[in-house]
């Protein structure tokens, strides 16, 4: 048994990869910010949410670290940027999943408003982290490539776009959460 939940876990992790791959490169909105440098609109974050909800933390965030790190490797305005997206990627994940998990038990729930609500406050969680972590991380990097001017620039636009992905992201991951997870309990894929 021990050996399947482990393939099960790579492999989720790899759909979880893919998953945040496409939805980060194919399906962002870049707005440039005038500084030789570009924020986006993405549900990238959501698979994040969304793996560790129906895996684990280390499912999401892994899935979504090596996704979303992959899409800024292979984006020219995005390449510096990849070791900042896998650390906030990988600890969306496991903050979510921590939360969710192992605080708030949520594969022990039965009530439907109840699951919502509690899966509601771990990807919250794990959100917030980024929502922080995410512009601070990214001015430190603009300061020391781009010069002062320009990171504060950037800083501006950057916390409003990592705030509006947040917020998409939560009611996405949370809304396809509830509508996957009795379908995968069923099938014994879902924590």
């Amino acid at each position: 048994m021990k050996e399947n939940k482990s393939l099960r876990n790579i492999s989720m992790t790899g759909l979880m990869a893919a998953l945040s791959y496409v939805v980060f490169t194919f399906l962002q909105f870049k707005i440039p910010i005038g500084t030789g440098d570009a924020t986006s609109i993405h549900l990238g974050n959501a698979v994040c949410v969304l793996g560790a909800l129906l895996f684990s933390g280390w499912v999401g965030g892994l899935g979504g670290a090596i996704g979303m790190t992959l899409g800024d490797l292979f984006d020219p305005m995005y390449v510096i940027y990849a070791p900042k997206t896998f650390v906030c990627k990988l600890g969306i994940g496991l903050i979510t999943g921590l939360v969710a998990h192992k605080v708030l038990h949520i594969e022990d729930e039965k009530d439907p408003k109840t699951l919502v609500a509690k899966s509601t406050l771990a990807g919250a969680a794990g959100l917030a982290f980024n929502v922080v972590a995410d512009p601070l991380i990214g001015y430190f990097y603009k300061l020391i490539i781009l010069g002062k001017p320009a990171a504060d620039v950037a800083l501006v636009f950057n916390l409003g776009s990592t705030g509006f992905n947040a917020v998409i992201s939560l009611i996405a991951s949370v809304a396809v959460y509830a509508a996957l997870r009795p379908a995968m309990k069923k099938a014994g894929l879902a924590a």
